[in-house]
């Protein structure tokens, strides 16, 4: 069975930084795209970013420049590092992995930028 737990969520003040991680059980992942999503009260889960097998990435418009997605694939995880945080980045982040074709998601981890 297919399990994502995430990591690292925290409070933390506009301008700083923290890394969320993805742990990966139950598949083959280093071959599985895997991603970062987010989402507020009365939104719509977002793409924050994604990231191949190979290691193409691509980023959602309101994070690129500020956040970097990466993964080791011995350690079946996935990382978002998050820079120059701002409070409109306040959100549960969610970790997901596409395993042929079907779409697993993680419970998700709290981050919330103060002002």
């Amino acid at each position: 069975q297919v399990r994502l737990v995430e990591s690292g969520g925290g409070l933390v003040q506009a301008g700083g930084s923290l890394k969320l991680s993805c742990a990966a059980s139950g598949g083959v992942f280093s071959i599985n795209p895997m991603g970062w999503y987010r989402q507020t009260p009365g939104k719509q889960r977002e793409l924050v970013a994604t990231i191949t097998s190979g290691g193409t990435t691509n980023y959602g418009d309101s994070v690129r420049g500020r956040f970097t997605i990466s993964r080791d694939n011995a350690k079946n995880t996935v990382y978002l590092q998050m820079n120059s945080l701002k409070p409109e980045d306040t959100a549960v982040y969610y970790c997901n992995a596409n395993v042929f074709g079907v779409i697993h998601w993680g419970q998700g981890t709290q981050v919330t930028v103060s002002s």
